[in-house]
Parts: C-alpha cells; sequence; structure tokens
C-alpha cells in the first residue's frame, strides 16, 4: 500500500459516484492490446479518445495501427473503433491531438518507424529506417481524417536517434504575444552521448508549417500546461533516477523557444512513467488550477491519480486516488460540463488489461 509522508502535506481523497467506462479492452476488435492513450474535447463538445492499437502483442515495436474512438455524451457511451492511420506491418503512434479553438481543426502529431525496427535498433543507429514524425487533421470532429503528412525535416535534427511525440494532449497558447501557437511536447535522444532530452514543437499557422522549440536535459515522455502568467511548464518524466524518484520540470518564458534548467518536482512521485499535465481553463481563460495525472508511487505502476496545484504547480497539496491497482499511462482533460475525464491504462491481472475513461465532479478540483 502506498505511504503518503508527512512531509509531503498530501491530503488524499475519493471521488463520490465517479462514472467509468472502458474504451479500448485489449483482445478485442481484432487487437491483442491497446496502449498509450490522449484524450482531447472538440468544439462542440464531442470527446476524442486515442490510442495505439497493437496487433500481435504487446511490444512497442511491430503492427501498430493508431486509432480512436468518439463520444457526444461526456465519455458515458462510445461509438465504434476508427482505424485513423494503418500502415500495414509498421508502427503509427504515440498520438498528441490538439483543437485550434478559432476554427475548430482538429491537429494530430504522430510517430512511425518500420515495424521490423526496436527502439534499441533506433537508438544504435542499426534500423532498416530512421523515426519519423507525421501530422493530420480533421476538420469535422474526427469523423475524417488527412492523409498523414510528413514533417520529420522541420522537427528532427539529425543527431536524434529515438524521437517520440507526447504521448497525451497538446496546447493552442492564450498567451497575447503567442496567441493561437499550436505546442507539442516531444523527447528525443541525440548522439554522440546519448543522453535523453525533452523538447517541444510548435506551429504559427495552424499546423501546417512547424519548427524545434526548446529542450530540456534528462527528461522523457513529456506533458506541457500554460500557466496564468503565460509562461509554460514542461513535466516530463524522470530519465536520471539517481536524482529522485519524481517528475521533472522546466519552465519557458517565451512561448516554448527556450526552457530553463530543469529541477524535481519532488511532491509528484513516480515509478518511471508517462504522465499528463492540464491547466483546469474556466470559462476558456487560463487559471493558477494545474492538474497532474499519474501513478503516484515510487517503485510500481499503481495507484492512478489526479494531483492538484492552486499556485500555478509551485506545490501540490491534494490528491484524488483513482485506481489503487495496476495502472500506468493516462491523459486527462476538462470536459464541456467542466467535469474533469480521465482517460488511463489499468487492469487487475495484467497491467494493460485496457484504457478506461471515469469522470469526475468539477467541486473535487477546486
Amino acid at each position: 500500500m502506498l505511504t503518503l509522508t508527512a512531509a509531503m502535506l498530501i491530503l488524499a481523497v475519493k471521488a463520490q459516484t465517479p462514472s467509468k467506462t472502458d474504451v479500448f479492452v485489449s483482445g478485442s476488435e481484432g487487437y491483442q492490446y491497446f496502449r498509450i492513450p490522449a484524450i482531447i474535447a472538440t468544439n462542440n463538445g464531442t470527446i476524442l479518445a486515442f490510442a495505439e492499437a497493437r496487433k500481435d502483442g504487446r511490444s512497442d515495436t511491430g503492427n501498430i495501427d493508431l486509432v480512436m474512438k468518439k463520444s457526444v455524451d461526456e465519455g458515458k457511451t462510445w461509438g465504434q473503433l476508427q482505424v485513423i492511420w494503418d500502415d500495414k506491418e509498421n508502427v503509427c503512434g504515440n498520438p498528441v491531438p490538439v483543437i485550434d479553438k478559432e476554427s475548430g481543426k482538429i491537429i494530430l502529431v504522430a510517430c512511425w518507424n518500420n515495424g521490423k525496427d526496436s527502439e534499441k535498433d533506433l537508438i544504435a543507429g542499426t534500423s532498416s529506417a530512421m523515426r519519423k514524425v507525421f501530422v493530420l487533421s480533421s476538420n469535422d470532429n474526427g469523423t475524417t481524417w488527412s492523409t498523414p503528412r510528413n514533417i520529420t525535416a522541420s522537427v528532427k535534427k539529425e543527431n536524434w536517434t529515438w524521437y517520440a511525440t507526447g504521448p497525451c494532449h497538446g496546447i493552442q497558447l492564450q498567451n497575447k504575444k503567442y496567441k493561437g501557437r499550436i505546442v507539442i511536447p516531444a523527447n528525443h535522444i541525440a548522439t554522440p552521448n546519448n543522453a535523453y532530452y525533452s523538447h517541444c514543437i510548435y506551429s504559427d499557422d495552424k499546423g501546417e508549417t512547424w519548427h524545434i522549440g526548446g529542450t530540456a536535459k534528462e527528461g522523457n515522455e513529456a506533458s506541457i500546461v500554460e500557466l496564468k502568467n503565460g509562461n509554460l511548464l514542461l513535466n516530463m518524466r524522470n530519465h536520471d533516477r539517481k536524482s529522485g524518484k519524481s517528475r521533472t520540470v522546466a519552465i519557458s518564458n517565451d512561448g516554448g523557444n527556450n526552457f530553463q534548467t530543469p529541477h524535481l518536482q519532488k511532491e509528484l512521485i513516480e515509478p518511471y512513467c508517462q504522465g499528463s499535465i492540464l491547466n483546469y481553463i474556466s470559462n476558456q481563460k487560463l487559471t493558477k488550477t494545474l492538474l497532474f495525472s499519474n501513478p503516484a508511487c515510487e517503485k510500481k505502476r499503481i495507484n492512478m491519480s489526479i494531483s492538484i496545484s492552486h499556485n500555478n504547480g509551485k506545490s501540490w497539496k491534494k490528491k484524488l486516488a483513482i485506481y489503487e491497482g495496476r495502472s500506468a499511462y493516462s491523459d486527462i482533460l476538462v470536459l464541456p460540463s467542466g467535469n474533469i475525464g480521465i482517460l488511463y491504462e489499468n487492469g487487475q491481472n495484467e497491467l494493460y488489461e485496457r484504457i478506461s475513461f471515469e469522470t469526475f465532479p468539477a467541486k473535487l478540483f477546486r
């Protein structure tokens, strides 16, 4: 059982009458496993849940398709599985969706690699093909999607071997100087030292052209949030376990062009796993309330939780317990009603049995 130390001063709370639905169930709909969830709400209130559909097993490589399901009732029910990107025996994954609020256009950034190549091969430079980055879009709330477009040359440097977008949602900035900018969190490994970095990429023209933003060393899978003062906070899986078993964060005060030196966020413990951060936007305006979801345990992927900060992430004094058992990757969103939704991997006998969606009342986060 997880122990919350006095130094953390965290108040653990249980939700009242949560609503939970299994969205993707491993071993169903023609796929052995579903992993890597991401979720957004469109301008008309439709909820889109994304995942990797792994045809032949749990492996991070092989025949992997990018899939989606849609809900029009805030996640109570979900439509049929929709395959967005299937490139035969290859990997199509790491979905990062974001909405252009002005037009309603959905922008989806994702990664590709040859299904025969492992992450180890890609890092060592012995793979048959490089890891590539693509963008897709939808102008009808996810009903149809554009053909994936290769943007690798704009967002990846020559000495970057491994590369991954997100995985989780992206953001569109409200800061006056950078208003409308699309920002996508990502990570990479760079030669010759094979060092880990988190970084972001961005677009100032609704996803048509893309640029590399700032980097933060020793970070891995990242999520990004805009603070009320317009700064960006990059929240990263901590690759340097010797520094501590908690998340690493870095601030940008120039729209993601650069990041300051990363530091540990000691209250946000992790077992070396992905997490998702979100501004609890109210009436389309940024607030000082941030939400962060991950398996809140230093050693195991268990105890899926949502941590709450009311001061722009300076401290995290409250934690909402979601699921005590096996749990891993997640993504969170503010629903049109103001309630909070979380899409997360979980299982009873095995870690990746399903990806479930659960909602919680807004009052728990205020």
